[in-house]
């Protein structure tokens, strides 16, 4: 039996750690005198060490390690555990390699370019759901400015107060109609609306767990190419649209330009195939 003293300096635990995995119950010392309160260790308690040590560094925590350390643990129960804590690592994994394939396309961008590309973000992001109230219109995209003046001459003066928000189109391509699109025009609201015409439509969009993004100025000059642009970016990196919903536009305000606004373009995706 060893003090703890001496048991700390050939485990190379500090003894401020054997005391607190005699606290939580991971590492209990094999006697306790109660009369000094000194903590005794067991030789054969260097091979329990072990195995902590081994599963901190395979990334159990302190519980899921008492757990496996405990005597009627089965080995279904062992081989449970492992299963779940590799496919977290691959999960980690799979966010690391999307980290490296980002920092790849920025390096890209610095040497084609020859300064960091800050014009044209890509994010994927969630989104909240949203009360949307909207008008309906078929039309190109050239149009859409029209449908906003539209949409603002019919809604009622002191509805439109609460509307102050960027303006949203939903869109989606008719088949066999080429440039041709179902939009909907309008604006996320933050509160109830107490009366709207019968001609627009309010409605919860449900919460989206994954969309692809780019924010970019209507003025630059990839923004006729954005779409496909965010596309492309979609297919290289393993994503996949989600079938039969309308892409999104967002468009914002620029207090430095009276021409341009901020676009942000989104495209709902599912998880990596």
């Amino acid at each position: 039996m060893f003090k703890i003293s001496v048991f700390s300096r050939l485990s190379k635990v500090s003894l401020k750690t054997l005391r607190y995995y005699d606290q939580i119950g991971l590492l209990k010392p094999r006697k306790v005198d109660h009369e000094t309160g000194y903590r005794y260790y067991s030789a054969d308690q260097l091979l329990e060490i072990n195995r902590i040590f081994i599963y901190k560094e395979l990334g159990f925590t302190l519980p899921q390690i008492i757990h496996l350390l405990h005597e009627d643990i089965t080995f279904k129960d062992i081989q449970g555990m492992f299963k779940l804590k590799k496919n977290e690592i691959q999960r980690i994994i799979d966010m690391e390699q999307a980290k490296l394939a980002r920092i790849e396309e920025r390096m890209q961008l610095l040497e084609s370019e020859g300064q960091v590309e800050t014009l044209q973000e890509i994010r994927i992001k969630a989104e909240d759901a949203q009360q949307f109230l909207s008008l309906k219109a078929h039309g190109r995209e050239e149009d859409i400015p029209d449908l906003f003046r539209t949409f603002n001459h019919i809604l009622l003066k002191e509805t439109r107060q609460l509307t102050q928000s960027p303006q949203v189109v939903l869109w989606k391509e008719i088949e066999d109609q080429e440039d041709e699109f179902e939009f909907e025009v309008g604006y996320f609201l933050s509160r109830e609306l107490p009366t709207y015409p019968d001609t627009f439509q309010l409605r919860i969009l449900p919460p989206e767990p994954m969309m692809a993004t780019m924010t970019f100025r209507s003025d630059s000059h990839f923004a006729s190419t954005a779409c496909v642009d965010l596309a492309k970016w979609i297919e290289k990196n393993n994503y996949q649209i989600k079938e039969n919903e309308p892409g999104r536009e967002i468009y914002l305000p620029l207090s430095t330009s009276q021409d341009a606004q901020l676009m942000e373009i989104q495209i709902l995706i599912l998880e990596r195939n």
